[in-house]
């Protein structure tokens, strides 16, 4: 059974005039560069998870005297600006104020767990820094993140971090290495004195740097999304019901992006709630087929067949489960105004008037615009 509706609504904060997003289980956010996604994102934790957010800061040692020191402290040095007099942030019916995230007992636990679009930037030395580590330039949500790999780099030593058998089914570990890793091995290995992460490929030891960009980019989203897949009995880490994922697509290939979809799939069928930002249309093309499938009562062994996932008894499972969610998606523009707005674009139908539900928010224009110049071109060619 798909989740209840939960909505946010920010306006005029930054150069966000007003924008409402309505989430889903699956919801999907895609707009140029400096549509104000991240900051909506961002804006999500600050509503569930404001007050233990600025515990941590305030354990931390930052100034938080009033509204602009506590955005300024969350979003990243320079952001306290971007909060005035007339800005607005709604959870639901409930107004989230930054002052008032000071007030009362903070939780010990978030509910949502975030992982960044700059994740590979956090331990480009093969390494990942601590929350206190990292300085006030760094947004908020990157120093958690940043700190729960931290965490569990340190809980490891020096054992493997992939393939890990107890953590991810075989079919997930088939596809992630097969896209992604290629009969590599990454641990954590001392040298010099240091831990570090490596890729071992039979004598071949590879530190962080010398990765491709898209195993750099890969490996911490998947090892940030252990953390939601417990080894106990239990399908789901109590603590977290929402998962933000920024820009997932960065550096991958279409059959690294497809081991991600699963991932996804997987996230769904524990229970959690998932939302993501993506400039690729290899997503946008998943979110429409998933609407499709489950406005026509497809088989489970349709979605396995797409995906890839075989049809043994637990895919099927998953599959199933997907078959029950519902799924959002949201076009963040840049109107004349030069604020940004939203649009619910879930249908994502290609035969649609509006051209920012056709296009699929700008991703599915620029190759329809190739084919029209081809064909053009065809049509012209006096020689054939």
């Amino acid at each position: 059974m798909a989740s209840p509706t939960s909505k946010l609504t920010i306006k005029n904060f930054a150069h966000i005039g007003e924008l409402s997003l309505e989430f889903g289980d699956l919801t999907v956010l895609v707009g140029a560069q400096g549509t104000g996604k991240s900051l909506a994102l961002q804006w999500l934790k600050v509503a569930l998870d404001g007050r233990r957010v600025v515990a941590r800061l305030k354990e931390a040692g930052h100034t938080l005297k009033d509204d602009a020191q506590i955005v300024e402290s969350i979003f990243g040095q320079g952001m306290g600006s971007a909060w005035h007099q007339n800005s607005e942030i709604r959870w639901n019916s409930t107004a989230v104020v930054p002052s008032s995230l000071k007030n009362g007992r903070a939780p010990t636990n978030e509910k949502v767990f975030f992982v960044p679009a700059h994740r590979s930037l956090l331990i480009s030395d093969g390494w990942a820094a601590t929350f206190n580590a990292l300085n006030v330039e760094t947004p908020v949500v990157a120093r958690i993140f940043s700190q729960h790999l931290h965490d569990r780099f340190r809980a490891r030593g020096g054992e493997t971090l992939f393939p890990l058998k107890n953590v991810l089914k075989k079919q997930y570990r088939d596809l992630i290495d097969a896209a992604v890793f290629h009969g590599g091995t990454v641990g954590l290995q001392e040298a010099q004195q240091r831990k570090r992460l490596e890729m071992t490929h039979g004598d071949t030891h590879l530190p962080f740097l010398t990765w491709t960009a898209g195993q750099r980019e890969f490996t911490p989203l998947l090892l940030g999304l252990y953390a939601l897949l417990p080894q106990s009995g239990t399908a789901k880490n109590a603590d977290v019901d929402w998962v933000v994922i920024e820009e997932p697509e960065m550096g991958l290939h279409p059959e690294a992006i497809n081991a991600f979809l699963v991932l996804t799939l997987d996230l769904l069928w524990r229970g959690y709630r998932v939302v993501l930002s993506t400039h690729s249309p290899h997503v946008l093309a998943a979110m429409w087929m998933l609407r499709l499938l489950v406005e026509h009562h497809a088989t489970p062994d349709i979605l396995c067949d797409a995906f890839k996932l075989g049809k043994s008894k637990d895919m099927k499972a998953v599959a199933q489960s997907a078959m029950t969610k519902g799924y959002r998606t949201h076009f963040l523009s840049i109107g004349a105004n030069a604020k940004v707005s939203a649009k619910d674009i879930s249908t994502l139908d290609a035969g649609a008037v509006d051209e920012e539900i056709s296009g699929w928010g700008g991703l599915s224009g620029l190759s329809s615009r190739f084919s029209d110049a081809v064909a053009k071109a065809v049509n012209e060619d006096d020689s054939l």
